[in-house]
């Protein structure tokens, strides 16, 4: 995957790659939809970015880990805030956005609504 000095490089990029449930895999087997990435005019390493539904579940499993426990067990006040943060993200442009959310939130898809509207009323 790397060569001479692309080391400190793609320690730099690992964390994004990760936070976004992306891989990184050597430049040289990239295919069209992966994401090459150059470091002082050569190709270091690519990127093979996740399904959207797959990065869905990779932020609520990052937000779990940051609360230290399941997004069911926080109160309604921690849910919304976490039904606010996964709006601004994206996360119900997603097909099977609200419905992924309301499980992990151990809610209903109408609570996640509810939650939803209530911010847009605010």
């Amino acid at each position: 995957m790397s060569t001479s000095g692309d080391e400190a490089f793609i320690a730099a990029v690992k964390p994004l790659v990760d936070a976004m449930g992306g891989e990184m895999i050597p430049p040289d087997e990239a295919g069209t939809d992966d994401v090459v990435l150059a470091w002082e005019g050569v190709d270091a390493v690519a990127v093979r970015l996740p399904q959207l539904a797959d990065s869905l579940d990779h932020i609520l499993a990052a937000m779990e880990r940051r609360k230290g426990r399941p997004l069911a067990d926080l109160d309604r006040k921690a849910k919304q805030e976490v039904v606010r943060i996964l709006e601004a993200r994206g996360a119900f442009s997603v097909r099977h956005g609200v419905e992924t959310v309301a499980s992990a939130l151990g809610v209903s898809r109408f609570t996640v609504y509810n939650y939803l509207n209530r911010e847009k009323g605010a």
